[in-house]
């Protein structure tokens, strides 16, 4: 079984779950209830056969890998076909020179600077790099040892489940299929 955790809570998770306004949060950080939600996270992990994590390349979900990597001690690969569907302030992410200055241990150099697509990306998108992701991830073989540290949107389209902020799916890869429809709710 493959396992996805959404990033924990954020700067920009809070003020939209009272407002349902984007408050114009571009790429931001987890809180500190965000961090306490992936620790717990990290806990339920232990024993599990994960040997890698791969993680979307946003600050919040860079800083819940590196929590749980921290704790499982695991190490961590940028991968950015499971990044954020791009609708919100939030989708906009830090150029891939600035996530290299923060996180100096990880490796950027697959990114573009400008790695995330405009606000406009459309569902089917998202389905096509879901399906994309499945693909590469069935040609590695060692898919059943991997954590996916990823958002709302993107685990949503990959599993046609709804997470919350810091929760843990487990998921058979080679029987997943990614439904391609255009009903996107405009919930994160």
């Amino acid at each position: 079984m493959m396992y996805f955790l959404r990033h924990g809570q954020s700067q920009f998770n809070v003020t939209y779950s009272k407002t349902k306004i984007d408050p114009n949060i571009p790429d931001p950080e987890l809180i500190d209830m965000g961090r306490d939600q992936i620790r717990s996270s990290a806990e339920k992990l232990k024993g599990k056969e994960i040997t890698h994590i791969l993680v979307s390349p946003y600050t919040r979900t860079l800083q819940t890998a590196e929590i749980v990597a921290d704790i499982l001690k695991l190490p961590i690969k940028i991968e950015s076909l499971v990044h954020e569907h791009a609708f919100f302030s939030c989708d906009i992410g830090s150029p891939a020179s600035r996530l290299s200055r923060s996180w100096p241990h990880l490796d950027f150099k697959g990114l573009n600077e400008q790695w995330w697509p405009d606000l406009n990306e459309t569902e089917h998108q998202v389905k096509l790099r879901c399906q994309e992701f499945q693909q590469k991830m069935l040609a590695l073989g060692d898919w059943s040892r991997t954590l996916v540290v990823s958002h709302w949107a993107f685990i949503r389209s990959m599993t046609g489940k709804e997470t919350l902020n810091g929760e843990i799916l487990n998921v058979d890869l080679a029987a997943l299929k990614i439904k391609m429809n255009d009903n996107y709710l405009n919930a994160k």
